[in-house]
């Protein structure tokens, strides 16, 4: 890998990891474009350890408030009722499916699910299932109405973004909106839902992202993974806090228009042979 490409999937990273457009899909979509190579289901679990980082810090008062209530109420029934206890169990029970199908599935997306044909299908076909949700959701939920069936929803949902060009968040704010949650309630569970899963994705992923790289594909170094992590990190976290004001103001139709108009143009380059699926 050059550092040229380590920097340049870095800021792709940070700038698309929380919105719901793939970030894992941009980053095998920049690749095939200007590095005709792909650098991988690994690279990208370690540059999200950078923006997970970034969630970490912004929500350090919630994650730090719930985590503490969790644990003081696991023997304390008193404060059972409260909603971050309930949140607490609402992001471990969430977290299971993609923990499930990720270990299930990992040489899958790895290998097939990278293939360019399906991140272009993949973008166009969840930015309409989005645009319905935005459409038909009432927004009438917030996190206070928040319930164990929503974690569970919603946790299967930021399972499929284990194929790339669905998106994490995108899966995730499309099913809150099917559940009548409010944008803004759906992205802040979003953002804790996704720790538990990116983090142990991550650590597990970083002794595959250093081998040697196969047919097509790139290895970093340790010193340009560590870059690229870094920069993930600083621009993540300033997408954190315009993506929050955003949703509270703002339809995601400019998502939906973005996602079909880059999925479409994949699908070009692929049709015309300017760019290989695999």
């Amino acid at each position: 890998m050059t550092w040229v490409e380590a920097i340049v999937l870095g800021i792709v990273q940070g700038l698309t990891e929380f919105l719901p457009v793939s970030s894992s899909g941009h980053l095998r979509i920049t690749s095939a474009i200007f590095f005709d190579r792909d650098a991988g289901a690994s690279f990208t679990a370690v540059t999200q350890l950078g923006t997970e980082a970034a969630v970490l810090i912004y929500f350090a008062k919630d994650i730090w408030r719930i985590t503490r209530t969790w644990l003081v109420g696991i023997r304390d029934k008193s404060v059972r009722s409260s909603l971050d206890y309930r949140m607490g169990w609402y992001v471990i029970v969430g977290s299971i499916p993609i923990g499930l199908f990720g270990f299930l599935f990992k040489d899958q997306i790895r290998t097939a699910g990278r293939n360019l044909w399906l991140v272009a299908t993949t973008l166009i076909v969840f930015a309409f299932v989005l645009a319905f949700a935005e459409y038909w959701g009432r927004q009438t939920r917030t996190l206070q109405n928040f319930r164990m069936s929503d974690g569970v929803v919603m946790g299967f949902a930021q399972a499929m973004a284990l194929i790339p060009g669905v998106s994490r968040s995108g899966g995730t704010l499309t099913a809150g909106l099917l559940l009548n949650l409010t944008r803004e309630a759906a992205a802040r569970y979003s953002f804790l839902l996704a720790i538990p899963a990116v983090v142990m994705s991550g650590i597990f992923s970083i002794g595959d992202v250093f081998e040697p790289a196969a047919p097509g594909t790139s290895a970093p170094s340790v010193a340009q993974m560590v870059v690229a992590t870094v920069i993930a990190f600083a621009i993540g976290y300033a997408a954190i806090a315009w993506l929050l004001r955003y949703v509270a103001h703002h339809t995601l139709y400019v998502f939906v228009l973005y996602r079909v108009a880059l999925g479409t143009l994949v699908l070009a380059l692929l049709m015309t042979g300017t760019i290989s699926a695999t």
